[in-house]
């Protein structure tokens, strides 16, 4: 990438959290899970994103570039459906139908929500309870052995201990 004039900055490496950051960068879900892509900041600027294989564009992450340009990771609204119940026993329930079918999950005290698939809205209905769809951030649990990055969501499903340990 760097003979080619596209693109003007290279993201390579987390900064630091705390860092002055001079532009955002606004991506769905599924884009924070990829470490190598092509992005174009929230001002429309037109960058790459080359992170170390053990890295992912978290929210609320600063992304730095070799020469100290920062930006931001910020969630897209994305069309997502979610499932309300007062009752922790039908979520649970839900919790384990979706899993089941390997789905991505956003879980919260009263709310279950995943990326909206009709198929699956139906399979939830079909356990009597009720799905909403909207427009929402989506940052879905990483796992039992994901490693716990930069953020509470990271993407790396790397066992954090071996058995050779």
């Amino acid at each position: 990438m760097k003979d080619h004039p596209f693109p003007k900055y290279e993201f390579t490496q987390i900064g630091d959290p705390e860092s002055t950051v001079e532009d955002t960068l606004t991506l769905p879900y599924e884009r924070r899970q990829k470490r190598r892509q092509r992005i174009v900041l929230d001002q429309g600027i037109e960058a790459a994103l080359i992170l170390k294989h053990s890295e992912r564009p978290a929210v609320g992450s600063v992304l730095q570039t070799a020469e100290g340009y920062c930006v931001r990771v910020i969630a897209a609204l994305e069309d997502i459906s979610m499932v309300v119940a007062d009752d922790a026993w039908a979520l649970a329930r839900a919790s384990y139908h979706l899993g089941n079918r390997h789905v991505a999950v956003q879980i919260n005290s009263s709310s279950i929500s995943f990326e909206r698939d009709h198929v699956l809205d139906e399979m939830i209905r079909g356990l009597g309870l009720t799905v909403v769809h909207e427009l929402a951030t989506f940052e879905p649990e990483t796992g039992a052995y994901a490693k716990q990055q930069h953020s509470h969501h990271g993407d790396d499903h790397t066992p954090t201990h071996s058995r050779h340990e």
